[in-house]
């Protein structure tokens, strides 16, 4: 399996690799490890389906026993039991799709929360510098929380309901050949319309996630300003700035269930029916079937419902998935700019730093720092000193490579940093912060 990889400035160990050439990709490759539990999922789709078709056909036949001259009790009976039995069974195995998929979907969850942390502890600096906490909270959570609801109900519903599009196909020519013209041509249609709706909801589901993510951000902001906020008496700006992020939402949700309300499927399930009756009782009229093959193959069509219905709110779940995996997978993505140099120099640090004409800037504003050089030999104590934003605190986390010098080097014992391996370099620095944070 091909797989993408992205420089990072701390690798941390893991044993699988995952492709992130696309949310499709990512999403199968972790439910590729996980193929037991999908085995298992199908597996009782199958039967779930199949044990669904037998009541349909043999109502058909009880019809045609009670109808008849002189029915009897004893083949009744057996009817029914078989019924009760087909459903039992049927029982048996939705437990077992629905353990299947749920299984798949919680490890799957597990697993994407585990590679997202560690891509992020291997970020950089600049990276976590530019990239909003709120939006990563909500990427971290939430749509991730999406990626486990694409399993389980999504695709546990869809799979699940798939097979009752095609257990007519195989059932109806069985009573008659013509029978299976409506069941085709309903599933043909189903397949162009539900094609056209995930389309156009792609671009909506996209939206409601990057609209939460925007909430969650602003949010996030004022909550760890609030301080700064109440001392400027900027209450009621937040709240009208958290207001519009919420009406974005809020229109972007409204917006995916107008989509789902001009869901075609439906109406196209419905004159299914129609024409399928219609078909069956002119066979009837003609003495090719009689009352009970009729009863089986509406109760066979009526089977096409499931999937009708389910799937208006099972693919769009899937939908939301794939809008959170393209989230996530756009974050752990997103280039570095710092390598962590395994193979770099790392012997004992006697303490010599050297700035060479260093020049810093923070994305395209100016620059922090131009055309720096000065000295600092082993045990020299030296001083910075300059106004609050003059780049004292740049200056001094280009050192250990919290960032990268734009132009210029930085030489610790004679050696660019960037020739130094990272974690040999940050070992040996300690830095004093003045922004105080209590890990709870």
């Amino acid at each position: 399996m091909s797989v993408t990889t992205s420089t990072t400035e701390f690798s941390v160990g893991q044993n699988v690799s995952f492709d992130r050439r696309g949310p499709v990709r990512w999403v199968a490759s972790h439910a590729w490890r996980n193929w037991p539990q999908a085995a298992m999922g199908i597996l009782g789709a199958l039967g779930n389906a199949a044990m669904a078709a037998v009541v349909p056909i043999l109502v058909g036949q009880a019809y045609n026993l009670v109808m008849s001259s002189q029915p009897s009790i004893r083949d009744l009976l057996w009817i029914a039991v078989w019924i009760a039995v087909s459903q039992v069974l049927r029982g048996v195995f939705q437990f077992v799709r629905n353990f299947g998929f749920e299984w798949i979907a919680q490890r799957v969850e597990r697993d994407v929360r585990n590679e997202l942390y560690v891509n992020l502890l291997g970020k950089s600096m600049t990276f976590h510098s530019l990239q909003p906490v709120g939006d990563t909270m909500a990427r971290a959570t939430n749509d991730v929380r999406e990626v486990n609801f694409l399993f389980s109900p999504g695709l546990n519903l869809v799979i699940g309901s798939l097979n009752f599009l095609f257990v007519p196909l195989f059932a109806a020519p069985s009573y008659h050949p013509s029978l299976i013209l409506t069941p085709l041509l309903f599933v043909l249609s189903y397949i162009v319309a539900l094609w056209r709706y995930l389309e156009s909801l792609k671009p909506v589901t996209d939206e409601v996630r990057a609209a939460f993510g925007q909430l969650n951000t602003r949010l996030s902001e004022a909550l760890d300003g609030v301080e700064t906020v109440k001392g400027a008496a900027q209450e009621a700006a937040e709240v009208l700035r958290f207001g519009k992020n919420a009406q974005r939402y809020r229109n972007a949700a409204v917006l995916q269930g107008q989509m789902e309300a001009r869901y075609l499927p439906l109406l196209l399930f419905n004159i299914a029916l129609g024409v399928g009756l219609f078909h069956a009782l002119v066979l009837f009229r003609q003495g090719i079937l009689d009352g009970g093959q009729v009863i089986a193959y509406f109760g066979l069509l009526l089977l096409l419902d499931f999937p009708t219905f389910i799937s208006l709110f099972a693919y769009s779940q899937i939908s939301l998935g794939l809008a959170g995996a393209r989230r996530i997978l756009e974050l752990m993505n997103r280039e570095n700019n710092l390598d962590q140099n395994l193979a770099g120099f790392h012997p004992s640090m006697q303490g010599a730093i050297e700035f060479r004409d260093v020049s810093f800037h923070y994305g395209d504003n100016g620059h922090a720092l131009s055309e720096l050089s000065f000295r600092v030999q082993p045990g020299q104590t030296v001083a910075i000193v300059g106004q609050t934003g003059s780049g004292k605190t740049t200056l001094t986390k280009l050192v250990n490579r919290t960032y990268d010098a734009t132009l210029g080097s930085v030489l610790v014992d004679g050696r660019d940093v960037r020739q130094w391996n990272l974690e040999a370099l940050r070992r040996n620095i300690s830095i004093i912060e003045q922004d105080i944070f209590l890990f709870s």
